[in-house]
């Protein structure tokens, strides 16, 4: 792929197809991804939301860019999404890979789960310049090439186009080395009707395009990750939130009420240590 155009294929597309795309380009375009009924009902509960939600903090995220999380407790249409079986079904065949480990001299298979990271809704408004160009596995700092650690999904809620903001990908550039910087140049407008979706690969560059129109271009994103990336017992649900209170700081970051450079663990786009101090806090849409 040179950057000119995005791979695009059906909603009733074979499995095996979609995932061959994102092996080889990193990212593909799903035509109807999904039903009418599951969109109108992501509008209806999301956009409400949006309009009162501030302006991103951090000119990264967008100074004229309004993003809201925690979906689940905001829509109830977001598991047709999630489980979609070309989203679910292609990150499961990339991510799950087996491999093994010795245990004494017990040689044992060992295949990994994944985990749902992050949900968040993300409206572009007119005037919002590009995003720099950046690569979601990042998070994770991972070095390249190398295995996949995230598989990224953006429903166009409303149309996207090359003016209006449609997100910037650099097909192929999951295969890249560290050394090697992205360029616009050599990244393609994910230019697709609301109902449609972009799936690409943790290691692709990618960034949000300018809106250069009089709307706001209008998505939510979803991120499925490897499940051995977290702690390994789980504090949250051990330890009641009087009993995390009443330790000192540092060890309560310590428990996971923290945020990781560059940004793994934020709670609506901020520290998540507001949330346990500060019951009921909501930092992004105070």
């Amino acid at each position: 792929m040179n950057g000119a155009e995005l791979p695009r294929v059906s909603v009733k597309a074979e499995l095996d197809d979609v995932v061959e795309i994102l092996e080889r380009d990193g990212c593909v375009i799903i035509e109807d991804f999904a039903e009418p009924d599951t969109l109108a009902g992501l509008r209806a509960d999301l956009e409400p939301i949006l309009d009162d939600a501030r302006y991103c903090a951090k000119g990264y995220d967008g100074h004229l860019t309004r993003r809201v999380s925690s979906l689940f407790r905001r829509t109830s249409h977001l598991v047709p999404v999630v489980t979609q079986p070309l989203y679910l079904g292609a990150a499961r065949a990339v991510m799950q890979k087996p491999g093994h480990m010795w245990v004494g001299r017990a040689r044992i298979e060992v295949t990994p789960n994944i985990q749902l990271s992050a949900t968040q809704a993300i409206r572009i408004d007119p005037g919002q310049g590009r995003q720099p160009l950046h690569r979601d596995d990042s998070l994770h700092l991972r070095r390249h090439p190398g295995p996949t650690s995230r598989v990224q999904l953006m429903l166009a809620l409303s149309d996207f186009t090359a003016e209006n903001g449609a997100t910037l990908v650099v097909p192929g550039s999951h295969h890249w080395d560290d050394e090697t910087p992205p360029a616009y140049s050599g990244a393609a407008p994910a230019a697709m009707p609301a109902g449609s979706a972009l799936i690409w690969l943790g290691g692709v560059y990618h960034g949000g395009g300018a809106n250069r129109t009089d709307r706001p271009r209008v998505s939510l994103t979803v991120s499925l990750d490897l499940a051995n990336l977290r702690a390994e017992e789980n504090s949250f649900l051990a330890l009641p939130r009087e009993t995390v209170l009443a330790l000192p700081e540092e060890v309560q970051r310590l428990l996971g009420y923290d945020i990781c450079p560059p940004g793994v663990g934020w709670y609506e786009m901020e520290d998540p240590r507001l949330a346990l101090v500060e019951p009921g806090v909501e930092p992004a849409l105070r």
